[in-house]
């Protein structure tokens, strides 16, 4: 199991040099997810004017660009969408997972239009049709009815982000959010890789959940997001 956590600070980037190359498109040094499985874009450290008008080339006109915790600040004529502050979290090295519960089952392609229904109704980050494309994404049924979900997102070397953790309004206060994350770990710290996260900071229950699963704060992050220059303004 890798102890080298450097990758961790550009985690799109490498994920889509990596085990995501197959979701993203490139030009130059920028990157992106095909549309429809994330909008995470990524450019090196130390961008420079070249490096903005090879994304804005790949991304179009007038397009949003999710730089998630990319220091890089665009040029002028990228106009700012969003700033959020938030927190990396990553779990323990050499721990062992906390013992899985049942009632869990494997997620795919055609549950795609229940997880959207879950995702519009919690609203738990980005989630897309194919998002489920990148990685394993388990979930809770209720009379079969699906009330909560989590999955596996960005996969730098090493590494498996731990995403879109949900449970609907009426189904809360159950344990399925651990139990999935549980789950998720478990698989993770199976095939030899540590799990991480992220969460803003404005989150206080699902910081106070992450805590006590056993996930430690690895550093404070800034999520931004841009429109790249020409096209027409939403």
């Amino acid at each position: 199991m890798t102890s080298d956590d450097a990758v961790l600070d550009d985690p799109v980037g490498a994920s889509l040099r990596g085990h995501h190359a197959h979701l993203g498109r490139h030009h130059g040094r920028a990157a992106t997810y095909l549309p429809g499985v994330a909008t995470f874009s990524a450019l090196p450290a130390g961008a420079g004017q070249r490096d903005w008008a090879d994304l804005a080339e790949l991304l179009g006109p007038g397009a949003f660009a999710d730089m998630f915790s990319c220091p890089a600040r665009p040029p002028a004529g990228w106009d700012p969408v969003f700033v959020l502050e938030g927190r990396q979290l990553v779990w323990p090295e050499g721990a062992p997972p906390r013992p899985v519960g049942g009632g869990v089952v494997e997620l795919g392609a055609r549950d795609v239009p229940e997880m959207l229904r879950l995702v519009a109704e919690t609203h738990p980050g980005p989630f897309w049709e194919r998002t489920v494309e990148m990685g394993t994404y388990l979930g809770v049924r209720d009379g079969g009815r699906l009330v909560a979900m989590a999955g596996e997102r960005l996969r730098p070397p090493g590494w498996t982000e731990i995403s879109a953790v949900c449970t609907a309004p009426g189904a809360r206060g159950r344990g399925h959010a651990a139990r999935l994350v549980d789950a998720l770990v478990a698989r993770i710290t199976e095939r030899g890789e540590r799990p991480f996260l992220h969460v803003a900071d404005a989150n206080a229950a699902a910081l106070a959940l992450y805590d006590k699963l056993g996930f430690h704060t690895r550093r404070a992050v800034t999520f931004t997001g841009y429109r790249t220059p020409g096209g027409d303004r939403p």
